[in-house]
């Protein structure tokens, strides 16, 4: 059986084409539907026969985003319909990646042990953006547990500098 992301991503692009000229509506909405399904009590209902793929549409669309627009409400339904409401975070996900790359944007995750300065998130976006080829924006997290330096993760690019994962290595060396 193919996993969560396989079958969202045909869903994705095609949200992603219908959504033209409104895509961050689109993106925001998906974002909230994929909250409202992630909810234990939404997940219980999604397997439930006594509840009909038009009701869960419904329903999904009232507390999602109930300004969502008609081709919007359409997707929830054809997803309802075909069970697959429950791959809405893959989709939203998926989605927000097709509208970055139009964008020409991309997400960066800088994992740090001690708080990065702004001189120095400056110098780090610009880097990125140089390597990349793209417009960076990042987001910093504070892990004290990397002891010292930094993890990067833009996409499927994973730079580790940080000094537990250097002295891993070197451990490792020195067992092996």
């Amino acid at each position: 059986m193919p996993d969560k992301s396989t079958i969202a991503r045909p869903y994705a692009k095609a949200a992603f084409a219908a959504a033209e000229g409104r895509r961050g509506e689109w993106s925001g909405a998906l974002r909230r539907a994929a909250a409202v399904v992630a909810d234990a009590r939404v997940a219980a209902l999604l397997g439930n026969p006594r509840v009909t793929p038009e009701q869960l549409a419904q329903f999904i669309c009232s507390i999602a985003d109930p300004q969502l627009d008609e081709p919007g409400r359409n997707f929830i339904r054809v997803l309802a319909d075909n069970h697959r409401l429950a791959c809405l975070p893959e989709v939203a996900a998926r989605f927000d990646q097709l509208k970055a790359e139009a964008e020409g944007t991309i997400d960066v995750e800088v994992t740090s042990a001690a708080p990065l300065t702004e001189a120095q998130r400056r110098s780090l976006a610009s880097a990125l953006e140089r390597r990349l080829r793209r417009t960076v924006r990042l987001r910093c997290v504070l892990d004290p547990a990397l002891i010292g330096g930094a993890s990067v993760r833009a996409g499927d690019l994973v730079i580790d500098g940080s000094l537990r994962s250097r002295l891993e290595r070197i451990a490792h060396q020195l067992t092996a």
